[in-house]
């Protein structure tokens, strides 16, 4: 974790001022915006890998880190319904975990702090998607190592599709009518290298600065999200015309709502669509509009000096300077009256009121943190064998979080999506009124604590071993400790008889040659997990509930001596078998 020493405060003001120089001296260019490229389902290959690219257009290469690629990752294209697997190998230097930011997924493949990927391995979660047609996103989720990862580029978008969203009069040709854009700033130092920050002092667009693209003449659909460390992006066009959203976090809004602006904190999602008609060879920029942001807003703070200064703070900026072409051969030219029509979860069925704070709390050294203050959720530091709930199965709960910390926080929890009811005693704006993953919320002001409250039903996924988290998506402050976890717990199968601790199982072939397979004692046995090790004890191969009915496929072992972990998903004791892989393949 960076520790911030006066020394390392005027190296940052230097690099800060050097990069200004830079973005200067460039004002009068733009760069292609890069769209990544797409991956369709139901299977993924996805690997992780330290690497470089050109990021600014002269010197050196930046390093970065990247996913099938140089920087960032593919967009994933899935159906709601369809069961997806995943082969993700973490050919990083260091250990990393994928989180699947907004679905809805047993907590052993959620990608959180306990799915740690070791260097070297190969991680196989899969799940049955349930999720509403809407854009997520995955990223590392490495508990004090998040802010960085994502720093070095780690991540990338999800596009869920359903036959709701499908019927509908909507742009969906990807990278022309339907056009992803990822919000971040960075901060470079003078040999063109990212220095880990919160703010950084050049917007990027998909891993591009000073991004421009092309636009046809007729109705575009945006996909945005605040992919960045802290900052927030008060969104809106140049010459102040309206955009429609269409979709929040976690699905389409019943109807598009009209605005001129849409404050997207860190970690959140829209969907907009934006009418070009009749605009060819004009242009437009789509701005952030942050110098009406509030000081205790991330972004509307203006330092001088230390490690939260930054050329872009409390200041207006473009994001994307887009060129009208013409129109496709069959453009979409009228925005929807009618999109979906959700049911939302009623106050009235909730079963419980859970009463969360936020709060500040100076003093803080173990860990070391950036400021003067500490942010922290029910008056405590984040603890990774300490889980703060154990929520019933089945479950509709009201989540209240007053806070009194004078900042402002998007709160995210995973496993599922909410409504959002009130904000300070108002509904949602309509915008909001959807299904949601991260809510703002505000900083104390007028010496009132802020209040918000959202409901969520917690339906299935029980797990008393693997916990799901809730924290602050300002990835600097989880990554001091502005986080927490809870289990989902079926209390109907906790009273039921455990399987005999003793249950055993067997490998064959041994030695094995392409696959191995598992003979259980008990047949009531279920793999929860299983991780194979080498002689050495690195961890090659981590499996999530496996399915285990063609056995595993082992083909890229080389010959030697390996160890199998299994562990029972109704008692989880583990048990370990050693076996050998043939030198005849």
């Amino acid at each position: 974790m960076m520790h911030y020493t006066k020394t390392s405060y005027l190296l940052l003001l230097l690099c800060s001022f050097t990069c200004t120089m830079c973005q200067t001296q460039a004002q009068q260019s733009y760069n292609p915006l890069w769209i990544p490229d797409t991956l369709a389902g139901p299977d993924f290959n996805l690997t992780l890998k330290d690497t470089f690219a050109q990021l600014i257009p002269k010197g050196n290469q930046t390093i970065t880190a990247g996913i099938n690629g140089k920087i960032w990752g593919p967009t994933l294209i899935m159906h709601k319904g369809e069961t997806v697997h995943f082969n993700i190998q973490n050919k990083l230097n260091d250990s990393t975990t994928l989180h699947w930011h907004g679905f809805h997924l047993p907590a052993v493949m959620d990608g959180g702090p306990h799915q740690v990927i070791p260097p070297g391995t190969v991680w196989q979660p899969y799940w049955k998607v349930t999720n509403n047609a809407a854009t997520y996103w995955y990223h590392p989720h490495l508990h004090e190592m998040t802010e960085e990862q994502i720093t070095k580029g780690l991540g990338g978008l999800i596009i869920v599709r359903d036959e709701i969203e499908s019927a509908l009069a909507l742009p969906r040709t990807y990278s022309v009518d339907d056009i992803p854009l990822v919000l971040t700033d960075r901060d470079f130092n003078s040999a063109n290298q990212f220095v880990t920050v919160p703010y950084g002092d050049s917007m990027m667009v998909n891993g591009t600065l000073r991004a421009q693209h092309t636009v046809p003449a007729q109705v575009v659909r945006f996909r945005i999200l605040n992919g960045a460390i802290e900052r927030s992006y008060n969104i809106g066009f140049g010459d102040n015309r309206a955009f429609y959203v269409i979709g929040s976090d976690g699905g389409l809004l019943n109807a598009p709502v009209s605005v001129t602006r849409y404050l997207l904190h860190a970690g959140e999602r829209i969907e907009i669509l934006v009418n070009f008609g009749g605009q060819t060879g004009q242009s437009v920029d789509i701005k952030a509009f942050n110098s009406t942001l509030g000081n205790f807003v991330a972004g509307g703070e203006n330092f001088s000096n230390g490690p939260f200064a930054n050329y872009l703070g409390k200041k207006d900026f473009t994001m994307v300077h887009f060129n009208v072409g013409t129109a496709t051969a069959n453009p979409i030219t009228t925005i929807p009256t009618v999109l979906t029509n959700n049911v939302l979860l009623n106050v009235a069925d909730a079963n419980i009121t859970r009463k969360l704070t936020i709060s500040d709390s100076a003093g803080v050294t173990n860990p070391p943190i950036l400021g003067p203050n500490a942010f922290i959720i029910n008056h405590k530091l984040f603890d990774i064998n300490y889980n703060e709930y154990a929520v019933p199965l089945g479950n509709t709960e009201i989540w209240q979080i007053t806070s009194s910390s004078i900042f402002g926080h998007p709160f995210h929890i995973h496993d599922v999506e909410f409504n959002i009811i009130s904000v300070n005693g108002a509904a949602p704006a309509p915008a909001q009124a959807g299904w949601k993953d991260v809510v703002f919320i505000p900083g104390r002001t007028g010496g009132q604590n802020a209040v918000v409250k959202f409901i969520a039903r917690f339906e299935d996924y029980a797990d008393t071993l693997h916990p799901f988290m809730y924290h602050c998506h300002i990835a600097l402050h989880e990554d001091e400790g502005m986080m927490g976890q809870f289990i989902v717990k079926d209390n109907a199968a906790s009273a039921t008889t455990e399987v005999d601790a003793s249950a055993d199982f067997a490998l064959f072939p041994n030695p094995a040659q392409d696959r191995l397979f598992l003979r259980f004692n008990d047949p009531d046995m279920l793999a929860y997990y299983i991780r194979i090790t080498d002689a050495l004890g690195r961890t090659l191969y981590m499996l999530p509930q496996p399915d285990l009915h063609a056995g595993l496929d082992v083909s890229k072992l080389k010959a030697g001596v390996y160890n199998l972990e299994c562990r029972d998903a109704k008692t989880k004791k583990s048990r370990t078998k050693r076996f050998v892989m043939g030198n005849n393949r």
